[in-house]
């Protein structure tokens, strides 16, 4: 029996139908309806909805020929995801603390949400004046180097998907036309990384990266942010090299194969 929750915003439908989920997930092989109505103690036709609804999000996969329930290629794709991150900052941890050293600013790692970076890692710089986000915090892609680097090296009908989105202006330095955009995209694809100059946060700089996976897809992007103050042009080059040899060791973990021309 699935137990009522002590917190009343705590939708029991919603909650059933995970409880059906897990324990499609803990089963391990292919499971009947009625084993599954049996087992939560719930009727067999909301239990049927609850797996016909799970199944119709690729949550689950329904087996017509057996009748019987597994988990679907969504839950699946989430799994990988997870796995992929963890794998991703458990590779670059040792590079980011060693890119701190070398520049004594702040290294960060992030992942792709929808039209923006999220936050999975970083590595403070040893200052008292120092650019930090948090590690879950998300930030615009087209206005951070660490979104553009990930956008640059996107499919084309991903990257056109993502700019789609309603582009948010930070600072009065945002870039949000699309040409411009798109201008800055190539040139971060020609060069290997990307710059982003108070567009996020005033005062600041930022040169970020992408890490590529075997398909050459953009997992992830590790950046080197700072106050502006800080970060002269032809620093931003250096830390820029820099970061793109690290970012290609770590790619290559993830066994991407290195090319002589980055697009």
């Amino acid at each position: 029996m699935v137990r009522k929750p002590d917190n009343p915003y705590v939708v029991q439908p919603v909650m059933k139908a995970l409880k059906v989920l897990e324990l499609v997930a803990r089963h391990g092989h292919e499971i009947a309806l009625t084993a599954v109505s049996k087992e939560l103690k719930i009727p067999k036709t909301t239990t049927f909805r609850y797996l016909q609804t799970l199944t119709a999000a690729g949550f689950l996969d329904h087996n017509r020929a057996t009748d019987r329930y597994n988990l679907g290629p969504q839950l699946r794709s989430i799994a990988r995801a997870d796995a992929s991150v963890s794998k991703v900052r458990e590779l670059a941890r040792p590079a980011m603390i060693e890119l701190m050293q070398e520049f004594n600013e702040t290294v960060n790692l992030a992942v792709k949400g929808n039209g923006r970076v999220v936050y999975i890692d970083l590595i403070e710089a040893n200052r008292s004046l120092r650019m930090q986000a948090r590690i879950g915090e998300s930030h615009p892609m087209h206005s951070t180097a660490l979104g553009k680097a990930i956008l640059a090296f996107l499919p084309d009908a991903e990257r056109q998907r993502q700019l789609d989105l309603p582009l948010t202006e930070r600072t009065g330095r945002t870039l949000l036309g699309r040409e411009e955009i798109e201008r800055q995209l190539r040139q971060v694809a020609r060069t290997g990384y990307a710059t982003e100059i108070g567009e996020n946060e005033d005062g600041a700089m930022c040169v970020g990266v992408p890490i590529l996976d075997e398909d050459g897809y953009p997992v992830a992007a590790l950046s080197v942010s700072a106050p502006l103050m800080r970060m002269p042009h032809s620093l931003a080059a250096k830390v820029g090299t820099r970061l793109r040899e690290v970012a290609a060791g770590i790619s290559t973990h993830l066994g991407s194969r290195p090319t002589a021309d980055l697009r």
